[in-house]
């Protein structure tokens, strides 16, 4: 089903959900991989600990004997997780990685309390009747590793936050961009038969209408009826029906071609037998209305505009090239973007009208074919055409 207005910005919601469920996904792996590492350094900081338990328990044993200098590196090694050994009446005997520079007193006895809490202790025989016992906390790299996915998890969410924001603000800037451009092209697009019917007006106040007076009339008439469905077509579907490609641009280059200046050169070049394609005449004719008027600015009034149409097996392919300023490489995609525009009182809505009638209706693509800076500009069409 062809893509409408409203479709386009509902799938821009469909994005942004997307987006909060990737910014989900993304949490729980996180939280779930950081849960496995930390229990991993937990189970290894626990063999440590076990390890310089026994290692003490043996350098604390007076009946020791041999080399014991394994056990008093092994003591020694442990310059991270803090621990405190405690004999059978709970009274500290010995603490290493707890720092108590300029700690009130009782702050060892809390910092044990917290051990108690943390970590089940690690027994030490001393004797036949004697156990001492370690309390151990978290190592300075598990502590950071605990808060780590947090850290994470609030990057993630301001960066959802600000993305969510900025993606926001850019679609209603787009929507107020769309709005007043329609505004602007539907006065503009009424102001030429309603300056004429105003004129005839003026004419038949003074009692001398030429013989032609009613034919002109109507087609400003029709101009304006031209106009309303037109209109009346932007978000909703249009009805297509297989047309000749040929004659509908025949149509649309000999309107433009009567209401272009002088200085305009139209060179045509059609296919030798007919290119069917499923158009809504009225529609296309606005595309290419649009695409001419744009060349013509771009010559500022003076140059060639060549009009070609051909068919590619199944593809139907229109190219409209002119001989102006030309458009810079990086602008080429811009082109089509609503608000868009190089010129000083353009509003940028043409081309961006054309890409959604050519894309969204009839399923076509359009785009930059070649531009040369003050040489040519090629815009083509391409449309899906009956063999």
């Amino acid at each position: 089903m062809k893509k409408t207005v409203n479709s386009i910005y509902e799938s821009r919601k469909f994005i942004r959900i997307i987006l909060m469920l990737l910014a989900l996904v993304i949490s729980i792996v996180t939280l779930y991989l950081s849960q496995l590492l930390v229990v991993k350094i937990a189970g290894e900081e626990k063999k440590k600990m076990e390890m310089w338990a026994e290692a003490e328990s043996i350098l604390s044993d007076p009946l020791s004997d041999g080399d014991l200098g394994f056990q008093l590196r092994v003591v020694q090694s442990n310059t991270t997780i803090p621990a405190m050994l405690v004999d059978e009446k709970g009274k500290i005997v010995q603490f290493v990685n707890v720092d108590t520079v300029g700690r009130t007193e009782g702050y060892l006895q809390r910092r044990l309390e917290e051990f108690k809490l943390e970590n089940e202790p690690i027994v030490v025989p001393v004797d036949e009747l004697t156990d001492y016992r370690v309390y151990y906390g978290s190592s300075t790299v598990l502590t950071q590793l605990q808060y780590y996915p947090y850290v994470v998890l609030g990057i993630v969410a301001l960066f959802m936050f600000v993305s969510y924001a900025a993606f926001s603000y850019s679609t209603r800037s787009e929507q107020n961009k769309v709005w007043v451009g329609l505004a602007k092209e539907t006065a503009h697009q009424l102001g030429t038969p309603i300056s004429s019917l105003m004129g005839w007006v003026e004419v038949m106040e003074m009692g001398a209408l030429p013989d032609n007076a009613s034919l002109e009339m109507r087609k400003d008439i029709d101009r304006l009826n031209t106009i309303t469905e037109r209109f009346s077509k932007i978000g909703s579907e249009p009805v297509l029906e297989p047309l000749d490609l040929n004659e509908v641009v025949l149509e649309a280059i000999n309107y433009m071609k009567n209401r272009s200046g002088h200085g305009i050169a139209f060179e045509t070049h059609y296919w030798g037998h007919p290119v069917i394609c499923k158009l809504n005449k009225n529609l296309f004719h606005w595309v290419i209305e649009n695409l001419v008027k744009n060349s013509i600015d771009a010559m500022d009034g003076e140059g060639r505009l060549t009009c070609s149409v051909k068919q590619l097996k199944q593809r139907a392919v229109l190219d409209i090239t002119d001989t102006g300023k030309g458009i810079p490489s990086n602008q080429m995609k811009s082109v089509f973007k609503p608000g868009f525009t190089t010129k000083k009182r353009g509003w940028g809505l043409g081309l961006s009208l054309a890409k959604r009638i050519v894309t969204d209706y009839h399923e076509g693509e359009i785009y930059v074919k070649e531009s040369v800076p003050n040489v040519s500009t090629t815009i083509r069409i391409v449309l899906n055409a009956s063999v």
